[in-house]
């Protein structure tokens, strides 16, 4: 039984799936919307609004906790700088998830994930 077992496995090991999470997190930031497939930006969703909610402070601890997750520099930048003040005054979802049909190769749902 599955009792409280957190996350989808999104058929990675732990190294890669934690990768792959941290890559799409860091592009979602720097491009503010990507395409991907419904299981990943339903995995994806959670970790990016933690890190917006922490980018709202602001300070040197914010800014070490977006550094240890965010691959790429600019996107820390963008969070606190741009990202973090603009949703100052609201509590939770940040992010948006549309449906846009079916991939042609192999059918998986395709959806688009943006901030609101």
């Amino acid at each position: 039984m599955r009792h409280r077992v957190k996350g989808k496995i999104l058929d990675r090991k732990a190294g890669p799936r934690k990768a792959l999470l941290r890559n799409l997190a860091t592009s979602l930031i720097i491009y503010e919307k990507i395409k991907t497939t419904k299981a990943k930006a339903k995995a994806l969703r959670p970790i990016v609004e933690k890190l917006i909610t922490v980018a709202k402070a602001n300070d040197l601890t914010a800014r070490r906790k977006l550094l240890s997750v965010l691959f790429h520099p600019k996107a820390v930048k963008k969070s606190l700088e741009v990202l973090g003040p603009r949703y100052q005054a609201r509590k939770g979802g940040y992010l948006r998830i549309i449906n846009l049909g079916r991939r042609q190769g192999d059918g998986a749902e395709i959806c688009q994930i943006e901030f609101v």
